[in-house]
């Protein structure tokens, strides 16, 4: 590798369920720096001010070990959907309301079903639009912003600044690029929400806390992304066709299309990245399901046990608890984990196994409802590791999963920047 190409041009920042993740890469798309700083608490993962400190950790141990004096951009995702409230000062008023949270007043979800034109990403219990309300008329709450908007205030933003993958369910309109009419008479106050750019988008020339770790003056802030997105742009898709399925706390699909797709009676929303758009959803199903059933200290175990070649048929829809998003859109949802096998690596195959059909269903549903057939499936997430899954999958979709380029969001969001700085091969 050239001195050239091991200089770090991007930095991606990534706020998930597990903790915080900062990447660097070079103008070829390399990766050349990386830090993490896990929650140490699952408590962490809705406390806004941990994920600042989280972030702080990953960006100062980055600063650490890798040269930040030639980075031109910077940006962030975060969860799909987790928002919070903001006082004056643009400190958290409390706990957020997270990706996978109801809204907790029925009312709310009514009048956004009431208001919103068809096929609204903003729609139904886990609309991102009706925590934003609801957060917004407690006490204190002068403004709402999204996971990565508040952590881009932190890095040094100026202003509340959000980018058109994490506004889309709070009911941004792609279309005019602009917070739409109806959401105020849906009840939310639009003077609340941020300024919103195009996902990549040059904001602002970067300052504050990223200025003191190293960055320089010619350094501006980029608009990001969601995690998903981040995700799919980390692996390497970029083509019509071309899928990744994030096996994390959750299970997440995006499809790149030639058109948006939308179908809030599935969960089913696009975002648009460059030149493309990915349709997808989110299950509730996922790692937080085998972590609570099965625990992290016996996965490799188990695995073991496992005939990826003998199906055991027992249709369970993995979920701690009712309520699902996708591919069924239903708050009350019930799981199915019964009847229970004796054997706790049958148990684990048959949690595996409704994942897997989850997964399967998914695709189809986006299909049916115009995506285009799949041409490549990747997969990224902790789930991408367990290779007889992986087996279990790749036999159900009835295509061969490719390997990603990079399975963390971070590089995502740093190509999504590097993007926007004129490379051709981002």
């Amino acid at each position: 590798m050239s001195a050239e190409k091991s200089q770090a041009a991007a930095i991606g920042i990534d706020i998930g369920t597990s903790g915080a993740r900062a990447s660097a890469i070079d103008r070829a798309g390399n990766p050349v720096g990386f830090a993490s700083a896990p929650f140490a608490s699952p408590d962490e993962m809705r406390q806004p001010v941990c994920w600042w400190n989280r972030v702080e950790e990953a960006v100062e141990r980055l600063a650490k070990t890798t040269e930040l004096s030639s980075i031109e951009g910077v940006a962030v995702d975060g969860t799909s959907g987790t928002v919070l409230s903001l006082d004056r000062a643009g400190e958290p008023t409390g706990q957020a309301l997270m990706y996978n949270d109801p809204c907790p007043d029925a009312a709310i979800v009514d009048s956004i079903a009431k208001e919103a034109p068809a096929g609204s990403a903003a729609v139904g219990a886990n609309s991102g639009l009706a925590r934003a309300i609801y957060l917004s008329r407690l006490d204190g709450a002068h403004s709402v912003v999204h996971q990565a908007d508040w952590i881009l205030m932190k890095l040094g933003c100026p202003g509340r600044v959000s980018d058109e993958n994490n506004a889309l369910k709070t009911g941004f309109d792609l279309e005019v690029e602009r917070w739409p009419d109806w959401i105020e008479v849906a009840g939310m106050d639009v003077s609340r929400l941020p300024l919103v750019y195009r996902a990549g988008e040059r904001i602002t020339p970067v300052g504050g806390f990223l200025r003191k770790v190293g960055l320089p003056s010619s350094a501006w802030f980029h608009a990001g992304t969601t995690d998903g997105c981040a995700s799919f742009l980390a692996t390497g898709a970029s083509t019509i066709g071309d899928a990744v399925t994030a096996l994390g706390s959750t299970i997440v699909l995006k499809l790149a299309s030639h058109a948006p797709i939308n179908a809030p009676e599935y969960g089913i929303y696009s975002h648009r990245v460059g030149r493309f758009w990915l349709a997808g959803g989110a299950s509730n199903s996922g790692g937080n399901v085998v972590r609570a059933l099965i625990g992290d200290d016996r996965l490799d175990e188990l695995t073991k046990k496992i005939d990826p070649g003998r199906k055991l048929g027992l249709d369970f829809y993995p979920l701690l608890r009712p309520g699902e998003r996708f591919p069924i859109n239903d708050p009350q949802y019930p799981p199915r984990l019964t009847p229970r096998p004796a054997d706790d690596s049958d148990f684990f195959q048959a949690i595996l196994e409704g994942m897997t059909e989850i997964e399967r269903l998914g695709y189809q549903r986006l299909r049916e409802l115009g995506a285009p057939a799949l041409a490549s499936l990747r997969t990224v997430g902790g789930g991408a590791r367990n290779q007889v899954w992986t087996a279990m999958r790749a036999r159900a979709m009835g295509i061969e999963t490719l390997a990603a380029r990079s399975v963390e969001a971070a590089v995502g969001t740093a190509a999504l920047v590097l993007s926007r700085l004129g490379n051709a091969n981002a």
